[in-house]
């Protein structure tokens, strides 16, 4: 598939396969598509979707939904049959995620926002398939996307949410200086200091010909040590959790995608940190700490050490990826992202008399939570 700079002005059309089905003769497109997409969407990129779809995704009842102009690969969007609304038992379409994508954005050509949403729900309002209307989680509240769709029609925001984002013109010691109050910075100084009179540490980020392998297995360990492993929670845990991080990781790494960062005690690692780089964005995907540290705040120490991503001329923020109100994470950044979810109408009397009834219900649900 050839690529060209600019969608022409050829006809649209839409592609439906089965999840598991998606062609790997896409693949170049779908890379092509990534490197100018709207919006940097890492979890919809080839490198993290194919070990999602392969080791997560349903057997039945996903698709992924490409939209072409001529021979352009102009967006993509895999969706899913939701067997119940909120607390609604009500089937309708919505955007494909997993326990481990933190975003639910679209791949979109940069230009071609309202030509994707178009398509999309013009095909979503043919299928016989689609029941109901479309819901759409995790798109960004002031990104060029959710614009175009409010543009093409009405979608509802259902739902907000806050989390930590990082976004300064600083350098990363005027930040820690702006952002984290003199007493706080006392103390990370003793906790550094504490941490090395137990030997020598070192904060190092995976070389490009890293020992990748190794580099994952440590962090999958480290996770392991602590509550989630102790709770069955740990990605190792499952194996097919474990299976896709690693494949995912590995493609993020080959694809010039991924910053993997350590804090290490005499060469063991402590606390380890996955993020991905998508310019002029990144994202900070993961984190684990030796728990048997814990007094040290090894977390916060690498999280620090991350603040270097101001340094990168070609970075421009990085979104944290962490629940709203996280204490960490929220101490020591200080910008906010607002990430929505939308409920969007089909054509149809039917489709449409169910948009309107779950729509009154959270309305009315609201109200009530408002009062008491």
């Amino acid at each position: 598939m050839s690529y060209v700079d600019h969608p022409r002005a050829d006809a649209v059309s839409v592609e439906t396969v089965a999840l598991g089905a998606v062609p790997t003769g896409w693949d170049a497109a779908w890379n092509d598509l990534a490197a100018r997409a709207a919006e940097p969407a890492p979890f919809m990129e080839c490198w993290f979707l194919r070990p999602s779809i392969l080791h997560l995704a349903p057997t039945a009842g996903t698709r992924m939904l490409a939209v072409w102009q001529g021979p352009v690969l102009i967006g993509m969007m895999p969706v899913c049959i939701a067997p119940k609304y909120g607390r609604i038992v009500i089937r309708h379409v919505q955007n494909w995620l997993h326990y481990h994508t933190f975003l639910g954005t679209p791949l979109v050509h940069a230009g071609s926002e309202r030509v994707f949403w178009a398509a999309i729900l013009n095909e979503l309002d043919r299928a016989d398939w689609a029941p109901s209307f479309l819901h759409v989680d995790g798109l960004v509240a002031d990104g060029p996307l959710l614009t175009a769709l409010n543009e093409e029609r009405r979608a509802d925001v259902v739902h907000r949410t806050e989390r930590a984002f990082l976004k300064s013109n600083l350098s990363p010691q005027a930040y820690y200086e702006a952002n984290i109050r003199k007493k706080k910075r006392k103390e990370v100084g003793r906790l550094q200091s504490r941490l090395r009179e137990l030997g020598t540490i070192n904060f190092e980020r995976i070389a490009p010909d890293g020992p990748i392998t190794a580099w994952i297995a440590d962090f999958l360990d480290i996770e392991a040590s602590g509550w989630k492993g102790r709770g069955g929670t740990a990605l190792r845990d499952d194996p097919a959790t474990a299976r896709f991080f690693e494949e995912a990781i590995e493609g993020a790494f080959a694809a010039g995608r991924l910053e993997m960062l350590r804090l290490a005690l005499d060469g063991k690692p402590i606390a380890m940190l996955v993020n991905f780089i998508t310019a002029p964005g990144s994202f900070s995907y993961k984190i684990a700490f030796d728990e048997d540290f814990a007094r040290y705040s090894p977390g916060v120490l690498i999280q620090l050490d991350n603040l270097k991503i101001l340094d990168r001329p070609d970075i421009a923020w990085m979104d944290s990826c962490a629940v709203e109100d996280h204490s960490m994470i929220n101490s020591i950044w200080a910008e906010r992202r607002e990430i929505v979810r939308v409920t969007v109408p089909l054509k149809g009397a039917r489709r449409m008399l169910a948009f309107r009834i779950c729509r009154a219900l959270e309305t009315a649900s609201a109200l009530v939570r408002k009062l008491k």
